[in-house]
Parts: structure tokens; C-alpha cells; sequence
């Protein structure tokens, strides 16, 4: 993957929940202390155009696939807390990069500072285990009105229980529970691509670079 002279990125040591919202908002993401956003990127020499998105939690409505989802994890258990770094998400990080051909990250060290729980801001941790076995991990930052997903990753051997979407799922439910009003999962792509999970929602809005956040409609999902 490449990116366009578009880009943009600043180093952020700390920043206010009210400040990670508006930098949410703004099209920002970040890895780590790194702050970037960019309009374009290339795959195999075909250019994909960069959606940032959010969910309205207040409009958020469970559809019949996102339950059976639900249905088919009801033997999952699931643990919130601060987030870390140790030997066992190490390990399953090892297997979840095994699912990539481009772009294999080398380490969770690429997306979490040394200090995950709270540099730049507070992280938590939602872990799932099948009995004892770390199966998935997303690390969700949070706001002052906003959670936003950092980084997600799971067992490949589960991938028939569609655990990436299962831990959107659970990191929407926590959102709500505390009374956010947004859940920011991730870019994705206006032309059709691997990320089109992420457009499976409802209250789904895209940020337009030039007019500001509109509701994303079918016809420009692209799944």
C-alpha cells in the first residue's frame, strides 16, 4: 500500500478525551503517538479512495445478521480493562498476521505505545476467550463522547465465528452502556474491498473531506 501527497501526520504525546474526539472528528487516526490521515491510498497499482467512518449510537439498530453473529458466540467470554501488552496477545498477534499478504505489521508495538493504557489517551482492552484461550483482542481508545477501535485481531483458526465484527459489536455495546454518542471503527474504502465489514452497520456516517460527516447510504457501501 501506498498513500497520496495528501497525507498528513504530528507526533501527540497526550491529549484530552475532548481532544481525541475532535481529533476523531476531523478524519484523524493514530497508531501509537502517531496521528495520520490521509484521502487516497494504492493497492496493486489501483487507487482506493479513504473513508473514515463512525456509527451513531444513537441510531445503531442490530440487524438479523449482526444477531446471529451474536447467537453463534454465546460461548465466548469477554474481559474489559486496561489495555497491555504480554506474552499471550503476543502470541495470538503472531497468528492473526499470518492472515495478511501486504502490509504485515511486525509487531503490536506498530499500533500501541509503550504505555498503551494511557499514552496518548486511555485504551482498554476487550479480550475473548473460548475457556481459557485468548482467541481476540480489539483495543478501543476512549473519549469524552467517542470511542474509537485502534487495533483488532483474532485467531484464524476461529475465523467461521467472525470474531472482527463480533468485537465491533462489543465495543459498540460498551459505548453505549457508558452513553457515548459515537464509535469510530476505522477507515475503509469508498470502491469495494476487504474492509467492506466495517459498512455492515447501521447509523454508519462517512466523513466527506470537503462537506463533513453524511449518513453512508447503501448505494455507496460497497458489499
Amino acid at each position: 500500500m501506498t498513500s497520496e501527497k495528501s497525507d498528513e501526520n504530528f507526533i501527540c504525546l497526550e491529549a484530552s478525551p475532548a481532544e481525541m474526539d475532535q481529533f476523531w472528528a476531523d478524519g484523524w487516526r493514530h497508531f501509537g503517538v502517531w496521528f495520520f490521515r490521509y484521502r487516497a491510498v494504492v493497492h496493486d497499482s489501483k487507487r482506493f479512495n479513504v473513508l473514515p467512518l463512525r456509527i451513531d449510537l444513537h441510531r445503531f439498530i442490530l440487524s438479523r445478521g449482526l444477531r446471529r453473529i451474536l447467537a453463534k458466540n454465546q460461548d465466548i467470554r469477554t474481559l474489559v480493562r486496561p489495555a497491555s501488552v504480554d506474552e499471550a496477545k503476543e502470541a495470538l498477534f503472531l497468528k492473526h498476521r499470518l492472515r495478511f499478504k501486504e502490509n504485515i505489521p511486525s509487531s503490536l508495538d506498530d499500533f500501541l505505545s509503550p504505555y498503551p493504557d494511557s499514552v496518548p489517551c486511555l485504551n482498554l482492552e476487550l479480550c475473548v476467550y473460548l475457556g481459557e484461550r485468548l482467541v481476540g483482542v480489539t483495543f478501543l481508545d476512549v473519549g469524552e463522547t467517542a470511542t474509537s477501535a485502534v487495533y483488532a485481531m483474532f485467531d484464524p483458526a476461529e475465523t467461521r465465528r467472525s470474531l472482527g465484527i463480533m468485537m465491533m459489536l462489543q465495543s459498540i455495546q460498551l459505548s453505549r452502556e457508558r452513553a457515548y454518542r459515537y464509535y469510530y471503527p476505522g477507515y475503509a474504502y469508498r470502491e469495494p474491498f476487504a474492509y467492506d465489514y466495517k459498512k455492515r452497520f447501521t447509523g454508519l456516517e462517512y466523513l466527506d473531506w470537503a462537506a463533513g460527516w453524511k449518513p453512508l447510504r447503501e448505494g455507496a457501501r460497497g458489499c
